[in-house]
Order: structure tokens, then sequence, then C-alpha cells
């Protein structure tokens, strides 16, 4: 409630200013210099609203989830395949969850065992498909943790996405085409 009384007030502020605008536009000689700074100032005020926009969505997706160091996670509700996961928290504005650490391998583990109940594993934003045995995320940066079962990664070309075991939290390379749960991960400026 809070968050839509802060983007109403920012979209008032823009809307004055807009108002500003045309009224200095009308009483400034043509040298335009009044028009200039007014024009920055909205831009200004424009750049402050999508940050407060960002942030309070942050927030919703904190409440929905739980917040570990400088992130947010949230659990999906359904199933899905490694690219299809990766697309729904992209279009949410995530990532499929990336441990860096054992601390957030830890983290991310405890927060799936409460909230994916009756799952086995998870996705996690981990692959090697574009260089067999060379493991990066879903951006496409190197991987520095990994947390792997025994005897794996064994699939070979056939295997490149990653789960992550809820009984565990080791690593295992699986079928992207395989449905799992999965949990989107949100970076808190």
């Amino acid at each position: 409630m809070a968050g839509a009384k802060l983007l109403w007030f920012a979209f008032l502020c823009v809307a004055m200013m807009s108002m500003a605008t045309a009224q200095s536009s009308r009483s400034k000689s043509k040298t335009g210099k009044g028009k200039e700074d007014l024009k920055k100032e909205i831009n200004k005020l424009w750049r402050e609203v999508n940050l407060l926009k960002e942030m309070q969505a942050l927030q919703t997706v904190c409440l929905r989830g739980t917040k570990v160091h400088k992130k947010c996670y949230l659990a999906s509700k359904g199933a899905k395949s490694f690219h299809s996961a990766n697309e729904d928290c992209i279009a949410q504005g995530g990532t499929l969850s990336i441990p860096r650490n054992t601390d957030e391998n830890s983290s991310l583990r405890s927060y799936a065992k409460k909230s994916l109940t009756g799952v086995r594993d998870f996705w996690i934003g981990v692959n090697d498909m574009t260089s067999e045995g060379k493991f990066v995320d879903v951006n496409g940066m190197a991987i520095n943790y990994l947390n792997w079962d025994r005897s794996e990664p064994r699939g070979g070309t056939r295997e490149n996405c990653v789960a992550a075991s809820i009984g565990i939290g080791k690593w295992s390379d699986e079928v992207c085409r395989n449905e799992k749960r999965y949990i989107c991960e949100y970076l808190i400026p």
C-alpha cells in the first residue's frame, strides 16, 4: 500500500513538472535554456520513478519469497524445462538462482526444502551448453563455485543443464528438456 502511494506521489510530481515546463516555455525567452533545464529535471524524475518501481517490485518478491544476503529468492509454482524456467525468471526481472558459494548453496537448499515440497531437485542457473564440461551461469559468466554430487557431471553432451538436490544440496547435470521446479533470484541493490 505504501509503495502505491509513493508511485502516485512520483506520478503527481512528474505531472506538475510537465505543467511547469509548459508554463515556462510560454514565459521564457526564445533561448530555450529554461526549457532544457526543465527537460533534464523531468528525465531525472522519470529515472527516479522507474527506480522506485523496481524497488517496490523487489520488495514484493522478497515478501513472497525470502531474502538472503543481497538476493531475494522466489520459488516457482510449477515445473518447466530449463529454458522456459529461465525465461520465466527473466520475465519477472530475475534469473534462475545461481549459488556462488557454500553459504548461498545452503541458503538456497533451505528455502527449497520449505517452498518446493514433494520435489527431489530443482533447476539452478548453471549449464555447459556452449562448451562441453565448461560450466557457466545463465549470463554466460564462468562459475567459480561448483558443488557436484559424486560421479557428476556425467551426462556428456546430452545433459547440459544443472539441478540441485533438495536432500543434500549437491548438483547433477540433467537433460534440459526435463521439467523441474525452479527458484528465481533477484539481486538487491
